[in-house]
């Protein structure tokens, strides 16, 4: 016998050993998904459609077709009642409406983030994205040393700071407003808004002037791209294993380069001014070097952390105001009464001023409620989760320790059971006297892991809003869907394309 024939009997047992193996471990894979099936089944929910993929196809067919994920949680949700499981291979997600619940959980600390969604954000597609920045660090002492630094850059007195800042920036989107009105230009006012929010928090919160409505930047792209791909890898987990999608994979790991590239110039830039005792702001970026604890002989897991952060407020602090500046400009153009409403109020707090106060924005009643509207209907950041450590029961229905529980805002404030004509846009639902929605409406979410940017973002978010208002009269161009489009964050699919006219002296 030749030495071929021992080599390929060898390799043929080798073969069948390495099946025989594959075999015990898709039969216990098999075994366990069954497991945890029988473990779950007490609780309501859909129907599974696959025994491997679960619920995962029904989630695939909406967002194959752009569509809205949470429409789909809030047709479960009034189908099968304040519990109920999502199946996504092995996973098991459960989802409430309870205000109990969502009080309980959100309110307290002891209930840590969860490891799937901790892991999806980490990274995109292997390329380091959120890591353990503030929004997902699992580890609550780690969580609470940078929380404790940060938010040294959003208190009351650095925020009034900023209002010179706010109407500078906004000034420039009048003017290229003013510039659409005199050539009767239609605009889309999502693609506009977004490039003032980038322009503030990059001024605001990294000291750097970008300009995006005078000059064009790779950054609103990166962001888009970033966004859409992090959705694709939460709830697609097979998502990047696709040939067919592997040019997008590489668009999103090149534009998640860019952003920390860029974090990393600019961060090393500041500690060069730190170092060589410059003065220098106490903004995000400064916190962002303090957090980490040393200024000198940082490790390379200490630059990463840094970086996290630096992508963290870099998305999180332009993109849900843009989206929500313009579903605002979307529901005001939808209801004449409410504008007409809103704009006497700005009339009358600001008249013809061009630079608004901190006071000023106090005075402006109205336009909050209806920006509470907004987040109400619109959510940006529509929804979190947290891992329940213990058994527990909500509603009656047993849930199992090691659980991921989903708490949708977006779905909450969707359910008549909350809210009377969940549908109508109504700002006199948040009138001070009104009475509050009770841990139903958590747009910035609860808790100490509440957002921590979120006064910041209210206060851009009216400058914006009472000079757009003050200056122009704005139409929806015919036409246009008043869909959502769902990125991770929620934003209108249309774009919101406008005509904008100047508006008449007196008028």
């Amino acid at each position: 016998m030749s030495i071929w024939y021992f080599i390929f009997i060898l390799a043929a047992h080798i073969l069948g050993i390495l099946l025989f193996f594959l075999l015990l471990a898709f039969i216990g894979y098999c075994v366990y998904i069954k497991y945890v099936h029988m473990k779950y089944d007490h609780i309501p929910g859909p129907p599974r459609e696959s025994f491997f993929l679960g619920n995962s196809p029904a989630i695939r067919r909406v967002m194959a077709r752009d569509g809205n994920g949470h429409d789909l949680f809030l047709e479960w949700a009034e189908r099968y009642g304040s519990v109920y499981r999502i199946h996504v291979l092995h996973y098991v997600l459960v989802c409430t409406t309870s205000p109990e619940a969502i009080k309980e959980v959100l309110m307290s600390s002891k209930y840590p983030k969860d490891l799937f969604l901790h892991n999806r954000l980490f990274n995109l597609f292997g390329q380091r994205f959120f890591g353990n920045g503030l929004v997902t660090v699992i580890d609550h002492n780690q969580w609470y040393k940078q929380r404790r630094v940060m938010d040294h850059a959003f208190s009351c007195l650095y925020l009034r700071s900023l209002m010179g800042t706010f109407n500078e920036r906004v000034e420039m989107l009048m003017t290229k407003l003013s510039d659409f009105a005199d050539r009767k230009v239609e605009t889309n006012m999502l693609e506009q808004v977004n490039y003032v929010t980038l322009d503030v928090i990059t001024k605001v919160a990294f000291g750097m002037d970008l300009e995006l409505l005078e000059n064009t930047s790779l950054f609103p792209k990166a962001i888009e791209t970033c966004l859409k791909g992090m959705i694709y890898n939460i709830r697609l987990v097979f998502f990047q294993f696709n040939p067919k999608n592997w040019p997008f994979v590489k668009e999103v790991r090149e534009a998640c380069k860019l952003l920390r590239s860029t974090g990393a110039q600019w961060i090393h830039n500041r500690k060069v001014a730190i170092k060589s005792g410059g003065n220098v702001p106490k903004d995000i970026l400064t916190q962002i070097i303090k957090a980490v604890g040393k200024e000198e002989g940082m490790t390379k897991d200490d630059e990463e952390v840094m970086l996290d952060n630096f992508v963290t407020f870099f998305i999180a602090g332009q993109e849900t105001t843009a989206n929500q500046l313009a579903f605002c400009i979307m529901e005001l153009a939808r209801h004449p009464d409410i504008l007409d409403k809103a704009r006497k109020e700005v009339d009358d707090v600001i008249g013809r001023k061009r630079d608004m106060s901190y006071d000023d924005l106090g005075k402006l009643v109205y336009l909050s409620q209806v920006l509470k509207e907004t987040l109400r209907m619109y959510p940006t950041a529509p929804g979190t989760s947290r891992c329940l450590p213990t058994d527990m029961v909500i509603d009656g229905v047993h849930i199992p320790a090691g659980t991921i529980a989903m708490f949708s805002s977006y779905v909450s404030c969707r359910l008549d059971k909350f809210f009377k004509d969940p549908m109508e846009f109504n700002p006199d639902r948040f009138h001070p006297d009104s009475p509050k929605p009770y841990y139903c409406y958590y747009p910035f979410s609860l808790g100490p892991r509440s957002c921590l940017g979120k006064n910041f973002a209210q206060m851009e978010a009216k400058v914006v809003m009472a000079k757009l208002l003050q200056r122009f009269d704005f139409t929806l161009t015919p036409g246009q869907s008043f869909d959502i489009l769902d990125v991770g964050t929620l934003r209108p699919k249309s774009g919101v394309v406008c005509s904008i006219r100047h508006r008449k002296q007196g008028a």
